[in-house]
């Protein structure tokens, strides 16, 4: 939708920000032919991470070489064929997977307007702990576990929670109604897409209107708080770091 006036509702602040997709606009990166790549969270705005959506073409891929930096990657619909060294599987919407620093990986085959979620970083090793293996999953095979024994708020947590892992993804999803029970504050930066649904989230001391498609970025020790609105569930996928000492 146009907006004739420079209207919109994205925000970037010191330490939060709100990008709508009204902004989006499309990059070029190395390795993803056939498809358009939105860098919706870097460096750039003070994060210490990357996110990105990647929507494909028919015959499009995404070919990732070897580095230093580990990727976990979410289908929001539609799908294709992940592979990482010898780990290869078909995934479908609600698909996930992790590629750990040092190993290759690629998406191909990939159905006309499959969209994928990264999020990237560095890898910090743990001292005496291995690093962790590569994974292909489907969130739909996770329980919803009720959070802090609420059942109208449920996570999905996709990644083992194990010290070799320094990053999180799980699925946040809220009944009408339902809150975070109270307003967080923590040293996990955090990179989050809404799946579905709406709601209104306070990032500092700013409240947001947020619906399906939206992504939100919090710094460190950015307060945090959400509440579900409207006649259907709200979701939405986030990223933290994890499992590492602040010093």
């Amino acid at each position: 939708m146009m907006h004739p006036f420079g209207q919109t509702r994205t925000r970037i602040a010191a330490r939060h920000a709100l990008i709508g997709p009204d902004s989006h606009v499309k990059s070029s990166l190395p390795g993803v032919e056939g498809a358009a790549v939105i860098v919706l969270l870097s460096e750039g705005i003070g994060a210490k991470f990357a996110q990105l959506l990647v929507t494909f073409e028919a015959g499009g891929k995404a070919n990732w070489p070897a580095s230093t930096t580990e990727t976990a990657g979410y289908f929001l619909g539609g799908g294709g064929t992940v592979t990482i060294g010898r780990e290869k599987k078909r995934c479908a919407a609600g698909g996930f997977f992790f590629a750990p620093a040092g190993a290759a990986w690629s998406i191909t085959a990939p159905s006309r307007g499959a969209q994928v979620t990264l999020f990237q970083k560095k890898y910090v090793p743990l001292a005496g702990v291995a690093p962790p293996a590569a994974r292909i999953g489907d969130s739909s095979r996770i329980k919803a576990e009720p959070f802090l024994g609420n059942p109208q708020a449920r996570l999905r947590v996709l990644l083992p929670d194990h010290p070799s892992f320094d990053l999180a993804i799980n699925v946040f999803t809220y009944q009408p109604g339902a809150t975070l029970p109270f307003v967080e504050t923590h040293i996990m930066e955090h990179g989050l897409l809404m799946l579905s649904g709406q709601g209104i989230y306070r990032l500092e001391e700013s409240w947001y209107p947020v619906a399906a498609g939206d992504v939100i970025w919090m710094a460190p020790y950015c307060p945090q708080w959400f509440v579900a609105m409207g006649n259907e569930a709200a979701s939405y996928l986030y990223y933290k770091d994890v499992n590492r000492a602040p010093l």
